[in-house]
């Protein structure tokens, strides 16, 4: 009976601990269901976050992209307001100035000629009746004819005109200043320097519209500028534009008649100066005068000289008086 007893109290003690083993396995597994389950939420959460951050990108890059094309656009419209504002300034120069700028026409007495028929041996009795006549040409008294032409334009509203001495430089010709209304004036030399190329001339009246004297110290490279003149002696108050090139050069200038001339301080100018626009004015983009055209290089492609205009303001003030 004892022994009954013992294997009982044994059963009972293993079934016992069974029991207990059953009981921490199943604690031991609601725990890691719930670990599982809080990394599930955890990753969950991740996912809807990272959801967030890339639909967050896609509208980001979108913006960006709208902003960009916006950047562009707007960089378009700027230069497109740049260009427009430019030929603005260009236009309302050119109307500002034109009014003063002056064709001056170079005239002078040539002989005039007629043909007539002699006999190329003249009097000589042998072949008096030799009855052979040539054509030759003989002076029939002299006519006034244009010789050239330059450019001027008016420093004042009683008719002093700032040109360059060598278009006024022959003292037996005679000058017409044609004005933009296509008036025509006889001019009178009043005033040609001795070192540089600058002259001033003087036609009767007043009224007259003048052009403004800027500053050509203030000048910088690239800086646009326009000039005005009788080009080819032909086409009055044509304008070409471009930009300063160079500053203070010194140059070797010579005419058609074979003079030459030395010039320091220059400004260089790729704005297209052809014969005939010398005397006219350089001009900025306020449509005041910073030079004297006065030189171009034959040949090149628009290298072109005009003389400071702050180095002829002593000259105006001196001749003129103000």
């Amino acid at each position: 009976m004892k022994k009954i007893l013992f294997v009982f109290v044994i059963l009972v003690l293993v079934l016992g601990s069974n029991a207990g083993v059953l009981w921490y396995t199943q604690k031991q597994a609601a725990s890691q269901v719930g670990s599982l389950e809080l990394a599930i939420s955890t990753l969950q959460k991740e996912i809807s976050s990272l959801r967030g951050r890339v639909a967050s990108s896609a509208t980001t890059a979108a913006e960006a992209e709208q902003q960009t094309n916006l950047s562009l656009q707007e960089l378009q419209n700027r230069k497109v307001i740049h260009q427009k504002s430019q030929d603005e300034l260009l236009t309302a120069a050119v109307a500002k100035v034109a009014p003063a700028v002056v064709s001056i026409v170079i005239s002078k007495d040539v002989p005039q000629l007629e043909v007539v028929y002699v006999n190329p041996f003249g009097n000589d009795p042998l072949f008096k009746d030799i009855g052979v006549q040539v054509p030759t040409y003989k002076q029939k008294g002299t006519v006034s004819k244009k010789v050239g032409a330059g450019t001027g334009f008016l420093i004042t509203s009683n008719g002093y005109i700032l040109t360059n001495k060598h278009v006024v430089q022959d003292a037996e010709a005679s000058y017409t200043v044609l004005l933009s209304n296509g008036k025509q004036l006889p001019a009178t030399v009043v005033y040609k320097d001795g070192t540089d190329d600058v002259a001033i001339v003087k036609v009767s009246g007043s009224g007259f519209a003048k052009a403004e004297l800027g500053d050509s110290g203030s000048l910088q490279l690239g800086q646009s500028v326009l000039a005005i003149g009788n080009a080819l002696g032909e086409y009055s108050n044509s304008v070409s534009t471009g930009i300063i090139s160079g500053l203070n050069r010194s140059i070797e200038a010579s005419s058609s008649g074979g003079a030459s001339e030395k010039l320091s301080g220059v400004i260089q100018t790729d704005a297209a100066i052809n014969p005939g626009n010398s005397g006219g004015p350089l001009l900025n983009l306020d449509g005041k005068v910073v030079g004297i055209n006065v030189a171009t290089v034959v040949g090149s492609s628009n290298v072109s000289f005009s003389i400071p205009i702050n180095s002829v303001k002593n000259i105006v003030t001196t001749v003129v008086g103000k």
